[in-house]
């Protein structure tokens, strides 16, 4: 474990303090950025909170570096993506948050940001604009407080489609780090997260082969029938082992009803909370893709995103503990929870990496109409994210 400087260290009052007079900035800022349509396929709007963290973080002091998406082939264009660093002083901490939205253009016009009764409300308003705020406002006030600490900053574009641009940046930079801090919001009960599902999705092609449906259907070979097959046969995965989730989430198929379809495609989720249920589920459904029912169809299975599951480790108990002890200090109580969805933390997890997630203000309804945030949590849950980067040395 690394050593604390104790005698530089500011206690939780002060931090909170400090992050209470700059609530009016946090709270114009989370009006223009959830007024920002980012969905992951909008990288215009991307790159404008891209613009907004970037500069945030030169102000900071950080060394930023942008990173522009190179689509494949006839792939979509994504957002860049943003890394800052700052040297300082003790363990050296990653923070990760993610720019992107699962809303399409015109939301933000539809629905912009409003708070009502305690609580703001607007497309990313908690998954995860609260979030990403909550770390540059946590390292501005650990600098106000005279402290300097050692930080990684990265905005990921991609979180909501998978990471698929960000995770091999992440993995390379995550081993010069002690400790990961993930920026998601916390859960809406106020639970921080030690643990999450990972998870797969599959896209399964089916090819079978056409005849009229009337006339001759026995010389057809029904992919729809296939997929079928594939549909019961999966679900049936759930429940086998602890934890495995198996969803066929979507179906595409056939062209007309009087035509054995040719064709039909597949889209599969997949999560389980252990490496172990984790790769024994994959395996089992690249057995029943290589074994098809119906004679004569061909089947192709694709892995198309996932993440590792994040499992809780001695490491992140320690974590979990120093989180409890500072929020104590706070005035308020803190628990941990395992969840069924992914992030970035699993990937830094699955690394052996001491990682903590959950760490942004309270919020919920995520990806909804009524996604909201806890506007009384924005201050105490920065504070505690200021104090536990403070006093991180103590556990890593």
């Amino acid at each position: 474990m690394g050593v604390s400087i104790l005698t530089a260290m500011p206690d939780p009052a002060a931090l909170r303090r400090i992050v209470e007079s700059r609530l009016p900035q946090y709270l114009s800022q989370l009006e223009r950025l959830v007024n920002i349509d980012c969905g992951s396929y909008t990288p215009d709007g991307v790159n404008l909170v891209a613009d907004f963290v970037a500069d945030a973080l030169a102000a900071l002091g950080a060394t930023v570096e942008r990173t522009h998406h190179q689509p494949e082939g006839d792939g979509p264009r994504l957002g860049d993506l943003v890394v800052g660093r700052l040297d300082g002083d003790g363990p050296r901490m990653m923070l990760i948050g993610h720019m992107d939205t699962v809303f399409d253009p015109g939301t933000a016009a539809e629905r912009p940001y409003r708070s009502e009764g305690g609580k703001a409300f607007g497309p990313g308003v908690t998954d995860m604009k609260a979030g990403l705020l909550a770390g540059i406002h946590a390292i501005a006030a650990l600098q106000e407080a005279g402290e300097r600490p050692a930080v990684t900053f990265v905005s990921n574009p991609d979180e909501e489609i998978g990471s698929r641009f960000s995770s091999p940046v992440i993995r390379v930079l995550a081993p010069e780090h002690e400790a990961v801090l993930v920026l998601e919001c916390a859960r809406a009960n106020g639970d921080i997260v030690s643990a999450r599902k990972g998870i797969a999705d599959y896209h399964v092609t089916i090819t079978g082969r056409a005849a009229h449906a009337g006339v001759e259907p026995e010389k057809g070979r029904s992919a729809i029938l296939e997929a079928a097959h594939q549909v019961l046969a999966l679900h049936a995965l759930n429940g086998r082992w602890p934890t495995v989730t198996v969803n066929a989430g979507v179906i595409h198929g056939g062209t007309r009803p009087n035509v054995v379809p040719e064709r039909c495609e597949l889209q599969v989720d997949l999560r389980a909370a252990t490496s172990a249920a984790f790769d024994e589920a994959a395996a089992e459904i690249e057995r029943l893709a290589a074994s098809p029912t119906v004679p004569d169809v061909q089947l192709a299975l694709s892995r198309t995103a996932g993440h590792p599951p994040m499992e809780k480790t001695e490491a992140s108990a320690r974590l979990v503990a120093l989180a409890e002890e500072i929020a104590s200090e706070l005035g308020f109580s803190l628990r941990d929870a395992a969840t069924g969805g992914a992030s970035d933390a699993n990937t830094t997890a699955a690394l052996g990496i001491p990682t903590l997630d959950g760490l942004g203000p309270i919020g919920g309804d995520d990806h909804s109409v009524d996604e909201w945030l806890d506007l009384d949590s924005v201050v105490p849950r920065t504070a505690l994210l200021a104090a536990l980067m403070s006093r991180i040395g103590e556990v890593v």
